[in-house]
């Protein structure tokens, strides 16, 4: 397991925090939901990241072209 693993990378990657109750119920709520399989876990996990950078890519390049019609106006603070 990573985080018992000194050598992890995750470990120095931000400090412990009252953030972290939600995230490890986050973890177990995804473990859970693919019935306790952790690859099937890890897998969804990778899918929909995977999804999500798609639609951030495609949300990117609407708004490039939006801006280069000129729908957009630069912000002057």
């Amino acid at each position: 397991m990573c985080h018992l693993n000194p050598g992890c990378p995750m470990m120095s990657a931000r400090p412990e925090s009252d953030d972290d109750d939600g995230l490890e119920a986050a973890v177990d709520q995804a473990i859970s939901a693919c019935g306790g399989n952790l690859r099937a876990t890890i897998r969804a996990l990778i899918v929909a990241n995977e999804f999500l950078e798609n639609e951030v890519s495609e949300l990117m390049k609407a708004v490039a072209k939006a801006h280069s019609l000129g729908r957009f106006k630069t912000y002057s603070g």
